[in-house]
């Protein structure tokens, strides 16, 4: 049995339903056809992928390892199917296109919405990607026009020539994402020490995280285990106290896990808007920074971080 995009996309259902029956009625198809699909997958890879527990399935570390390199195929294959239909519909249109690419972020669907009010009558497309020199190669071969990307610090991105850059924030801190009844969730600020004997989990396919992570962890003296996995995995895992993992400032707030700010903000990353020579970004930067702004207001430990940092940004222009 070769395994094939829809395949990887029922690995994902279930992960993310966390239940074969949910899984099965998202994808549209029965739940004996989808356990049958199941077990297929896993005497092809010779393990099992997934633990049927009462409350559901979880996946196992292999599963959590396929489903990180899963997710990027079907994201990919979904976002090749729906621009290539934007872009055949722009075209019978004759109406202006905006394509437009970003490293995942809580920002997008304000800065979306924000750009169909700004520009009336454009047809934007939207591509998500985990690896930021993936969007900027596609900004260089015009498959883009600006892409929203961030740049792990000490990791710097390789920004090919001629393509223009605006810095939206220069240091972003990465904030920690724990456990609600983890130790080190009691207190407002989280030291790295604190976190020594858990489990890290980061995704080694966005670009500079695991170098930037494994970086601050080597300076502080720690050696923790680390997973490796994507972040929508990881965050099911945090909930239920088996790692925790670095995360964005503006992620929402969630009565199931902990958000916290680290010490002296060890993890940053600087935040930009890349284009192509000759668009006019002077709209799309200016959606893309007051959708930053309502993110972060947003989001009370950011919102609590700047204000202690004096930030311009924890007040309402």
């Amino acid at each position: 049995m070769e395994l094939e995009v829809r395949h990887l996309r029922a690995l994902c259902a279930i992960a993310d339903t966390g239940s074969l029956h949910r899984a099965a009625r998202q994808l549209g198809v029965s739940q004996p056809s989808l356990t049958t699909q199941l077990r297929r997958i896993e005497n092809a890879l010779g393990a099992e992928l997934f633990r049927r527990e009462r409350t559901g399935c979880r996946p196992t570390l292999l599963g959590a390892s396929v489903l990180s390199r899963a997710r990027p195929l079907v994201d990919g294959m979904s976002a090749l199917v729906s621009e290539a239909l934007a872009e055949a519909e722009a075209a019978r249109d004759g109406g202006p296109l905006l394509r437009i690419g970003a490293t995942a972020s809580r920002v997008i669907g304000g800065w979306l919405r924000r750009l169909r009010v700004g520009l009336p009558g454009t047809d934007i497309s939207l591509r998500v990607d985990v690896s930021a020199h993936a969007l900027l190669r596609s900004v260089e071969a015009g498959r883009l026009d600006v892409a929203f990307v961030h740049e792990v610090e000490g990791s710097p991105l390789a920004i090919p020539d001629g393509l223009r850059q605006r810095v939206l924030l220069d240091r972003e801190p990465q904030f920690i994402s724990l456990a609600r009844d983890h130790p080190a969730a009691a207190c407002p600020v989280v030291d790295l020490g604190d976190l020594a004997t858990d489990r890290w989990m980061v995704d080694p396919t966005v670009d500079g995280e695991w170098d930037g992570v494994r970086r601050v962890l080597g300076a502080a003296g720690l050696d923790p285990p680390v997973l490796h996995g994507d972040y929508l995995t990881a965050a099911s895992l945090v909930v239920l106290g088996e790692v925790v993992a670095p995360c964005q400032p503006t992620s929402g707030p969630r009565e199931d896990m902990a958000i916290r700010p680290l010490r002296d903000d060890p993890l940053a990353v600087r935040l930009l808007l890349v284009s192509r020579p000759g668009t006019d970004t002077a709209v799309v930067y200016g959606e893309l920074e007051a959708a930053y702004r309502e993110a972060a207001l947003g989001a009370a430990s950011y919102h609590q971080w700047l204000v202690r940092h004096r930030s311009p940004l924890a007040h309402t222009p």
